[in-house]
């Protein structure tokens, strides 16, 4: 049997794998699902279980020596192995379930490749680790991040491990944000695509490392490769020293962002 998959460059793997999972999401869409609990309050549905085996099928016959880390399967391949696949196949699960379509597919070859793909606009955003663009309806459009929206996505999920130094909803609260920004709430990777499509200013979340989370991986190589301005809450780069995410579509609007989130931190010093 030929392998369709030869030739495919890693950003080919990343969008077919991302498109699998999507067709998926989409095709089971509506159905009443019995929640797989994951404790914390976080659960998963079948649909995420089937979107993995499919992006999975793609990813283990187009580079079948690579490691991949899924949401839903954990790490399989070879704990050697050089190369890290990291798979979120239904980002906005919650959403899903109620029948919400804000949810995402995401597939992010570490420090590599990427693709979030939305089920239902047909869009997919991906990046070859150098540039960024967005495929829908045949033709390819490169991102272009800018913060005229003036829309900020402020994450407002529990968790909170920076409190009290940094709450979200504080940054909703600062004098200067509601002057010059409009929050939004979308609790999808959606929300990073769009900072990089251009259709958001910005995106705060709270958290540890996010560079390697299979929530977070691909929307950050999105951002990075779009030219988008990314760091932790504190500024610094993200890594393992980092702390959650600030993502801006320019110098400017970061900082703004920046200078409140500081600001409301020195309140609890």
């Amino acid at each position: 049997m030929i392998n369709s998959y030869v030739g495919l460059d890693d950003a080919g793997v990343a969008i077919t794998a991302a498109r699998a999972g999507a067709d998926v999401v989409h095709n089971m869409y509506g159905q009443r699902f019995t929640h797989i609990d994951k404790g914390a309050g976080d659960f998963a549905t079948a649909a995420d279980v089937e979107a993995e085996k499919a992006i999975l099928g793609v990813i283990r016959a187009a580079r079948p020596d690579d490691a991949v880390l899924g949401e839903e399967s954990g790490h399989q391949g070879a704990a050697e192995a050089e190369r890290q696949w990291l798979v979120d196949p239904l980002c906005g699960t919650l959403n899903y379930a109620v029948g919400n379509m804000l949810v995402a597919v995401n597939v992010a070859l570490r420090d590599g490749a990427a693709a979030v793909a939305d089920p239902f606009s047909g869009e997919v955003f991906f990046t070859d680790g150098e540039t960024a663009w967005v495929k829908h309806v045949g033709a390819d459009a490169q991102l272009a991040p800018t913060s005229a929206t003036q829309l900020v996505d402020v994450n407002l999920d529990p968790p909170f491990p920076s409190a009290p130094g940094f709450r979200a909803v504080d940054l909703l609260a600062h004098s200067g944000f509601v002057e010059r920004f409009r929050p939004r709430v979308v609790s999808t990777t959606l929300a990073l695509a769009w900072v990089a499509a251009g259709k958001r200013a910005a995106y705060v979340t709270d958290g540890g490392d996010l560079s390697g989370s299979v929530h977070f991986a691909a929307g950050i190589a999105l951002c990075q490769a779009a030219g988008c301005v990314v760091t932790g809450i504190d500024g610094a780069p993200i890594g393992q020293e980092g702390r959650g995410l600030v993502v801006a579509a320019d110098a400017e609007t970061h900082g703004l962002l920046m200078s409140m989130i500081r600001s409301r931190s020195q309140d609890y010093t």
